[in-house]
């Protein structure tokens, strides 16, 4: 076994909620700075539904011109899968994503992503999407997860454009063991990427097996915290891992 790199976490144990697919980023930097990271993942992404049927044929009817939204790296990795089913070509759209880690999954299947906004939320990328243009396509696919706010779809509809909102993906919440549910009320810290990570910590585990640092990753994560009666140490700013991690150090007053 390795030695853990010293570093400004080092000593302290962070939990991290993120599907266990995702968590890998998040994990090396916290783990790059020291820190024991305990993995507690609350959520799972499964098929929407419809088994995709909607998504494929909303990809399968885009055009150039067209723009698709999508707003996680998971719906990217379903949009992919949607285009690679019906052979559409998502090079000749015009792609927007929510954030840095949606426009990097973009770039891992070697498509250019047009638009990322300032702000990492539904507010930033409606705030900064184009108006429809007077003449040609005026049609937005947006893929989002089962039960998205939809704050993005009726902004996009209230600017004028033609908005196919479709789900891309249900996220759901598996059993915790009992046994992660004792070691995370002893970490340090624990860290909420997502609204449905604080719902699935809270349901499996309780606010009773809450560390004394809590850090979310933005405005919309932390509203849902509050909400479930979990207060919040520090809001990530920039509302992006790198931002989290930094929250993180900044919470547990290291240097």
């Amino acid at each position: 076994m390795g030695v853990r790199p010293a570093g400004p976490l080092s000593g302290r144990t962070v939990v991290v909620t993120r599907a266990e697919h995702q968590a890998s980023a998040l994990t090396d930097q916290l783990v790059a700075l020291g820190a024991e990271v305990l993995a507690v993942p609350v959520i799972a992404v499964a098929e929407p539904v419809d088994g995709g049927a909607a998504l494929r044929e909303a990809v399968g009817r885009l055009e150039g011109g067209d723009w698709l939204v999508v707003t996680s790296a998971n719906g990217v990795e379903r949009v992919v899968e949607a285009a690679h089913a019906v052979g559409a070509d998502l090079s000749s759209v015009s792609l927007a994503a929510v954030g840095p880690g949606t426009r990097d999954a973009f770039h891992g299947h070697g498509l250019d992503v047009a638009l990322v906004p300032d702000r990492f939320v539904a507010e930033g990328l409606l705030a900064a999407f184009p108006s429809p243009p007077d003449h040609g396509p005026r049609r937005v696919v947006l893929a989002q997860a089962d039960g998205a706010r939809p704050v993005l779809r009726e902004g996009l509809v209230g600017a004028g454009w033609e908005v196919e909102a479709v789900d891309a993906y249900r996220t759901v919440h598996p059993p915790v063991p009992a046994d992660l549910v004792a070691r995370a009320s002893g970490a340090d810290a624990i860290t909420f990427t997502s609204a449905s990570t604080v719902r699935g910590f809270v349901a499996a585990a309780g606010l009773g097996a809450l560390p004394p640092v809590v850090v979310t990753i933005g405005r919309v994560t932390s509203e849902q915290a509050r909400a479930s009666g979990v207060e919040v140490t520090r809001e990530a700013d920039p509302h992006s891992i790198p931002g989290l991690v930094a929250a993180v150090v900044s919470s547990l007053d290291v240097p």
